[in-house]
């Protein structure tokens, strides 16, 4: 909530918040074993479909996990919408959260002044009349789960028919994506997104030929229809500005309309030298500037960001605001998947990407002014 005011002030843009969350315990793994001390075991899959412990029991695929999935994600749906439609959201207490981090960060004398106008701007609404109370939008939000379409017998046992239009509707979550391992044209997670009307994303990585991309997109979107299909691109700060300018010139050329989204998460991991996997902090903000500086050069729009985060004030990722060093992983190290932003480093990498979309339109506005 707090990234998402500071994104819709720097970009004067309504921003959409769509959360990985009530349904993301499907774990796409290279390899369906893992080898400890001379033991082979299953792969451990995610949440619901076996346990992360390296024991047999514990990897053992078990279906009664599917069902403990399903009553997490639907308490999980319950909360967020008391929470967005009950008073928690109001504006006045998400900007107070997102000053509480200007305060308490190193870098906050660098943020004040888009903090002071983002104050500024909610007390002149106020004495305009413009409050939460006069206009009910001010402490409600509408927030969309999303999760990754691994598990297709999950996925298709939430289908429905919508009775009014006939078509399918996956209600497991309002937006699912199709991962990097499960793309191919002629595969069965291609197959099943096709046949459902949700907005649906395609993770894009170095590997993707611009033609099978363009084959996806015929596939995936045939109508060719605004909002149904976004490219979530993952390739790595290294290979971000050698690997995107021709999907995006290709995409464009042909006129496909898509949504472009960056999730710098997955291409800048890595293992540390004591077994800890993470993220360094400036990997992931520098392939974000780089998808906003690739996108308008090739004439399109940057969409969106897909980041794996967290409120709590975890260790997993380096640097930051929250200047998370190698030796400080072990302390709150808590994942059971991939590492994750804490909520100091999530709110910075929205400030960062409001400096930067404030100076795109700063440079924008003196060029039409020249």
């Amino acid at each position: 909530m707090a990234m998402s005011v500071v994104l819709t002030f720097a970009g004067s843009k309504p921003v959409v918040k769509l959360g990985r969350i009530a349904g993301q315990f499907g774990k796409p793994r290279s390899s369906p074993t893992e080898t400890k001390n001379g033991v082979t075991l299953p792969s451990y899959r995610g949440d619901n479909i076996n346990g992360m412990e390296f024991t047999p029991e514990a990897r053992t695929p078990d279906p009664e996990r599917l069902l403990k999935a399903y009553a997490q994600s639907a308490s999980t749906l319950n909360l967020i919408r008391a929470f967005a439609n009950g008073g928690y959201a109001d504006l006045n207490n998400v900007h107070r959260w997102m000053l509480g981090f200007v305060e308490g960060s190193a870098q906050g004398k660098r943020y004040r002044e888009l903090a002071d106008r983002i104050t500024e701007s909610i007390a002149f609404m106020e004495a305009c009349g413009i409050t939460p109370e006069s206009v009910p939008q001010m402490k409600q939000v509408d927030v969309y789960t999303s999760h990754e379409a691994l598990l297709l017998g999950y996925e298709e046992a939430l289908t429905r028919v919508d009775s009014t239009s006939g078509d399918f509707y996956d209600t497991s979550a309002h937006f699912i994506w199709i991962g990097d391992r499960t793309r191919q044209p002629d595969g069965a997670h291609v197959e099943f997104a096709r046949g459902v009307k949700n907005p649906i994303g395609l993770k894009c990585g170095p590997s993707l030929d611009p033609e099978e991309l363009l084959r996806l997109i015929d596939v995936l979107n045939p109508a060719n229809e605004a909002g149904r299909l976004t490219l979530i691109t993952r390739f790595g700060a290294d290979k971000v500005e050698q690997g995107l300018p021709r999907l995006v010139r290709a995409v464009t050329r042909e006129g496909r309309s898509v949504v472009w989204s960056c999730d710098p998460m997955h291409g800048n991991t890595f293992e540390t030298t004591t077994g800890y996997k993470t993220r360094p902090f400036d990997r992931i903000m520098a392939e974000v500037a780089a998808f906003m500086d690739v996108l308008p050069a090739e004439g399109a729009y940057p969409g969106g960001v897909h980041v794996e985060m967290t409120g709590q004030q975890v260790t997993e990722c380096l640097g930051g605001a929250a200047a998370v060093t190698e030796e400080d992983l072990s302390s709150r190290y808590h994942t059971h998947c991939d590492p994750r932003l804490n909520g100091a480093q999530a709110i910075d990498l929205a400030f960062l990407i409001a400096e930067h979309l404030r100076g795109t339109r700063v440079n924008a506005a003196q060029a039409r002014a020249g």
